[in-house]
């Protein structure tokens, strides 16, 4: 690592000396990861679509991790007041685009969780997720300090409103990541009993009615639960992660990539298992659960009870999201269409773990305490 004077003390020297090396690396070698599982996967995902460029989507990719990196780096300079003021303007953005979508979303694959405009598609919900996180960490915070407002009747309606938007394009698979987040957030911040009774039969509930009300939720989950009759995706992951063994058939020669519709998304973990085996699988799992408990750990340290709820709840969803999608592309969880951070193609799902990681990582750097007040 670099190693900057004690007497600098510029803006950038104190970033560096208060932010998480190991997190730095980590998110490093998974963008790294990522580059190379594009070029694996993104020429044969090119040609089944049609693109006349085979590296149509690894230059995207490309693109789209140097913005993310900038997003990252740009965040998570930020101060901790600044934090919470950027997670305010982008939940209200993001909110107001999930409105929006219901309206003139892009509709594929039986969801309309899409904008699409000159050739580029934007998801709001992997925006709202971390800035949902962090504005409830600091409504529920507001608790100590002043009692005459019901902070958690507040919390609660703008994620109940955000759930509803969810539901309605319908995306399953953010709403189930996003509510376990925000329970973090809340049981962090101090949760009343009789709030984790409502929660429980609210979730179980909501669980029961998305499954006699979504005909694809109902499939993924007899699917998973009759082996016999599991999806074709899933099939062709499992044999292509048996086929991998313990060190892979090679870069480049995998053949799963030529089968499934999306190995350079929701798939790319099968792609990685194929091509490099076991142990890079095995590598890429380990770096994902040292950024997540890393960064919650540095966050339970933090006295600031906003900092603390928002920091582990932030790292705990980009920990739950790739431990969802590494399981799915195993056969321990239904299909979710859910990306792989960091190293699956798309932007949005860039740029969203990009600005979560950056929030996390500005939350929970190593400088003096303060209280965040009202603004």
């Amino acid at each position: 690592m670099t190693t900057i004077a004690r007497s600098d003390k510029s803006w950038f020297a104190e970033w560096w000396r208060t932010v998480d090396h190991g997190i730095l690396t980590g998110v490093a070698v998974l963008l790294s990861c990522g580059l190379l599982l594009s070029l694996a996967a993104g020429p044969t995902a090119a040609d089944r679509i049609g693109y006349s460029d085979p590296f149509y989507f690894v230059i995207r990719h490309a693109v789209f991790v140097a913005v993310g990196i900038g997003v990252f780096l740009g965040t998570s300079m930020l101060s901790d007041r600044w934090a919470r003021r950027a997670s305010i303007a982008v939940f209200l953005g993001a909110f107001f685009l999930l409105v929006a979508i219901l309206v003139i979303g892009y509709e594929t694959k039986g969801s309309q969780r899409w904008l699409r405009y000159a050739g580029f598609s934007l998801q709001p919900s992997e925006f709202v997720k971390p800035a949902l996180i962090v504005v409830t960490a600091w409504l529920l915070a507001q608790r100590r300090d002043l009692h005459t407002v019901p902070w958690t009747l507040i919390a609660f309606s703008l994620f109940a409103s955000t759930i509803a938007l969810l539901l309605l394009q319908p995306d399953v698979g953010q709403t189930i990541l996003l509510t376990a987040s925000y329970l973090v957030a809340f049981f962090v911040s101090g949760l009343p009993l009789y709030w984790a009774l409502g929660f429980g039969v609210g979730g179980i509930g909501t669980a029961v009615l998305m499954y006699f009300t979504f005909d694809h939720v109902r499939y993924r989950v007899d699917s998973f639960l009759d082996p016999s009759n599991a999806s074709y995706q899933l099939q062709q992951a499992h044999e292509a992660i048996s086929r991998g063994g313990l060190l892979g058939v090679g870069p480049g020669e995998g053949r799963v990539k030529y089968f499934l519709p999306d190995p350079h998304t929701d798939f790319i973990y099968a792609v990685a298992g194929e091509e490099f085996g076991f142990l890079a699988c095995l590598g890429i799992l380990i770096i994902f659960l040292v950024i997540a408990l890393r960064g919650m750990l540095a966050a339970a340290r933090r006295a600031d009870p906003f900092v603390r709820s928002a920091g582990t709840a932030l790292f705990f969803m980009f920990g739950a999201q790739a431990m969802i999608n590494i399981g799915v592309n195993v056969g321990l969880l239904p299909t979710k269409g859910m990306t792989l951070p960091l190293i699956s193609y798309g932007g949005s799902s860039m740029l969203g773990t990009a600005l979560t990681l950056g929030l996390g990582l500005a939350l929970t750097r190593k400088r003096a305490e303060f209280h965040p007040g009202i603004m």
